[in-house]
């Protein structure tokens, strides 16, 4: 079958030296037991917008609260813990912007709240 091909050199190919491999996708966005930013970033961004457009937010003159917002506020808590958890010991422009992000997740969390309690 293969017996005019050549390999390496005068080696012939043999169907066993033609072996697929596979490329794995190496992010920890969806391995949970790994620290990732870019997850919590996604979680408490996903739960802010959700949570705008449960209130109604394109016509500012409809806002009303939502029973569902209150699962909302648990992502967006599960985003800020993701956010806490990439912290790291030493202080270093890295933990820096952990922290930033961590002001802004709590400012997500406030707004949530807030669409929450409109009535």
């Amino acid at each position: 079958m293969f017996g005019g091909a050549r390999g390496l050199g005068s080696q012939s190919l043999s169907p066993a030296a033609l072996q697929l491999r596979v490329v794995h996708f190496r992010s920890s966005i969806l391995r949970l037991r790994q620290r990732s930013l870019v997850r919590a970033i996604v979680l408490s961004l996903g739960a802010f917008f959700s949570s705008l457009r449960l209130a109604g937010f394109p016509h500012i003159e409809n806002l009303h609260g939502s029973p569902w917002q209150i699962l909302a506020l648990l992502v967006g808590g599960w985003g800020m813990a993701e956010t806490a958890r990439c912290l790291q010991r030493r202080w270093s422009l890295y933990h820096a912007g952990v922290l930033l992000l961590l002001y802004a997740n709590l400012m997500m969390l406030a707004a949530i709240v807030v669409l929450l309690a409109v009535r």
